[in-house]
């Protein structure tokens, strides 16, 4: 059996989709499964063992060209190269786990037998499906949601893990990235504060207060993540601190973070891609929520704690706000007081729970 799996982005979107990949596996155990994603997010799931092989959509690739006027010659080459390797089998099934137009016309490309998606899809992505779409509620967890995949196929979810594959030679890496840094053995805290929402940011002082508070209270070491165009602002950031502190954004691949973060004691986060990421390595998540849902996005699994403030307008998923309460409204002393209970409770994995 053919089955491949449309899920082009983000970072945390594709984490969320490898308990299905996992639940797939274990219905279907002779299964072929190919999947299709855009960069960075393919990094995800690359090397991992229930994959035969990673489609890399050239979209963003050809986007920033065009934009940039630069080698237009070569961009139709680049489709046709990636439109033969589409569609150079036929498809049992094919599942468009993105629903949006984006992924419902590379679902319509596909030489697919079946092809399902998910009730919520927008944009038209539904019209390129020859079934009608899996219902779901967007009020549940998005691993919830893409699970009900499996309850369609006549697959109830087993137990999964839905870890990323970090392989020997990220492991070697981080640990060589890690020794520039006098960092060995030390435990470990991490902090990623940026987010790619404007709404979903927390003020650097903040961020640098509770550093501090963590550097008096524990003998640890703390790490702060973040891409490459982050690393101003994280800088920025630790220079406000006055305890040590590492820099880390933009340092590391996707695959050495899920690596470090395996490695963490905890991470405090914004809802962003790491914080997924994390989650999915078994690290305990202190998430700091504002105009996003925690019962929809929020880190999955026992021994996280979300922290955010119930405010009438929250959440109101907008990227952009003029007054950001719901992010201003949490405390560093919240945020701390969250930290601490992870510590103290962090051997148990309680439940997650939501905590103002």
């Amino acid at each position: 059996m053919d089955i491949l799996i449309v899920k082009l982005s983000a970072i945390g979107d594709v984490v969320h989709s490898l308990p299905l990949l996992e639940v797939l596996k274990a219905r279907f155990p002779r299964a072929r499964i190919d999947w299709v994603a855009e960069e960075p997010a393919d990094r995800i799931v690359a090397a991992h063992p229930g994959i035969r092989r990673v489609l890399v959509s050239p979209r963003k690739s050809l986007f920033n060209r065009l934009l940039k006027k630069r080698n237009w010659p070569f961009m139709a080459q680049d489709v046709r190269r990636f439109l033969k390797v589409l569609r150079d089998r036929e498809y049992d099934l094919v599942i468009d786990l993105q629903g949006l137009l984006k992924s419902g016309i590379l679902t319509g490309l596909t030489r697919g037998k079946r092809k399902i998606g998910l009730s919520n899809s927008r944009e038209g992505a539904r019209l390129f499906l020859n079934e009608p779409p899996v219902r779901v509620d967007d009020d549940h967890h998005a691993i919830d949601r893409y699970l009900e995949v499996a309850w369609h196929l006549g697959s109830p979810p087993i137990q999964w893990e839905g870890r990323i594959p970090v392989e020997d030679e990220d492991k070697q890496r981080l640990g060589l990235a890690l020794g520039r840094y006098g960092i060995d053995s030390q435990p470990l805290i991490a902090v990623n504060p940026m987010a790619k929402w404007k709404s979903k940011l927390w003020a650097p002082d903040r961020f640098a207060a509770l550093a501090d508070r963590i550097k008096d209270e524990w003998p640890c070491e703390v790490v702060f993540t973040g891409s490459h165009e982050d690393w101003e602002v994280v800088d920025r950031i630790a220079a406000m601190t006055s305890a040590r502190v590492h820099n880390l954004a933009g340092k590391l691949s996707l695959k050495e973070l899920a690596g470090l973060y395996e490695r963490c004691r905890l991470l405090i986060s914004t809802d962003t891609g790491p914080m997924h990421v994390a989650a999915a390595m078994g690290c305990p998540v202190v998430a700091l929520f504002g105009p996003t849902a925690p019962w929809r996005t929020g880190p999955y699994g026992a021994g996280h704690r979300v922290v955010r403030d119930p405010i009438v307008c929250s959440p109101c998923f907008k990227k952009h706000c003029s007054h950001m309460t719901c992010m201003k409204e949490i405390s560093p002393d919240q945020v701390f007081k969250n930290v601490k209970r992870v510590f103290e409770h962090s051997a148990k994995r309680l439940p997650s729970e939501e905590t103002g």
